[in-house]
């Protein structure tokens, strides 16, 4: 059987103990899958992704991220992270972005630093813009990135917040490809909040549809055995299709 790297327990998650967004969530990802975190807006798919990185605490329930609560901890974090609108500082090069995470939690000298940093912009295809300012990039390459910098301490685990967002077809399908080929090559486990249904298909291997106004997870499973589901919320987001259609 495959490993768990996240077990979610009987977790709720909300702003408050009185605005709860979903409750009683159950759910397992495992080890070398890549697994979406699914839902209409409000519906607190950013807010899980949240409380799995460990910014967040959970509001009751118990989550494990490899085998253990996830907290902001002293140490390096064992998790690479990949926020929606990148998070780049732009008092930063490309590669001092990317060296800044291998600076704050290594001993590494600054020449290995230096040479990590562009190896890792080599992986998402960008070692040529590594001294330009983040400003100048398209939303695509800052998506990229961000990728990189997500991926500068190897980490097994990488959270990523609607990674293809505000890009254009062409673009998202190709971060899309980037996405896959990493996770292929590197044998890593991602978790993704994603509301693009053509990446859905495209990368995951399973996923959960959160509901807002049950405050649940309203299914599990693949994509293609969500899209063929009976259940008419289910149905209506894969197909998009309004609820008052």
């Amino acid at each position: 059987m495959t490993e768990a790297v996240i077990e979610a327990h009987d977790v709720a998650i909300g702003w408050s103990e009185d605005e709860l967004l979903l409750e009683h969530a159950n759910f397992e990802v495992k080890r070398g899958e890549i697994f979406a975190i699914l839902g209409r807006s409000a519906s607190g798919k950013s807010t899980l992704l949240r409380v799995l990185v460990g910014l967040e605490p959970a509001r009751a329930g118990q989550v494990l991220v490899l085998g253990r609560t996830p907290a902001l901890r002293a140490e390096a974090p064992e998790c690479g992270i990949l926020f929606q609108d990148g998070a780049l500082f732009n008092s930063l090069t490309v590669a001092g972005n990317i060296e800044l995470p291998l600076t704050t939690w290594t001993d590494l000298p600054r020449g290995a630093i230096r040479a990590l940093a562009r190896a890792k912009l080599r992986l998402v295809g960008l070692e040529a813009s590594a001294d330009r300012s983040p400003a100048t990039l398209s939303g695509g390459m800052r998506k990229r990135v961000a990728l990189a910098r997500a991926l500068a301490l190897d980490p097994t685990l990488i959270f990523l917040d609607e990674p293809s967002s505000g890009l254009d077809p062409v673009t998202s399908a190709e971060i899309d490809r980037l996405i896959g080929r990493l996770a292929r090559v590197f044998g890593l486990t991602i978790v993704l909040v994603s509301h693009e249904l053509g990446s859905i298909h495209a990368i995951v291997d399973r996923c959960i549809l959160l509901d807002r106004d049950t405050r649940s997870i309203l299914a599990e499973g693949t994509p293609d055995q969500l899209a063929d589901s009976s259940h008419p919320r289910v149905r209506r987001f894969f197909r998009r299709i309004a609820e008052d259609a």
